[in-house]
């Protein structure tokens, strides 16, 4: 079994106050994505590269910006 982490420790520990904290969900946050979720993630990703483009600075940093500056529904 694996080590809980503090997370998962502090909702054990403080399971007897739910009506405070509401449910505690002990679901596994490590797990493959769904097909679905793939399909989302790559649709979403996509239309952000067609909304914005990464600009590079001389010193390695980036930043986004829109693909036409005129649209202002971006902003």
């Amino acid at each position: 079994m694996e080590k809980e982490n503090r997370a998962q420790r502090f909702m054990r520990m403080t399971g007897k106050l739910r009506m405070f904290f509401g449910p505690a969900t002990r679901t596994d946050l490590h797990h493959a994505m769904t097909e679905e979720n793939q399909r989302l993630l790559a649709a979403q990703q996509q239309a952000a590269t067609a909304q914005f483009e990464t600009v590079r600075r001389p010193d390695g940093t980036t930043y986004l910006v829109p693909r036409d500056p005129e649209d202002r529904s971006l902003r």
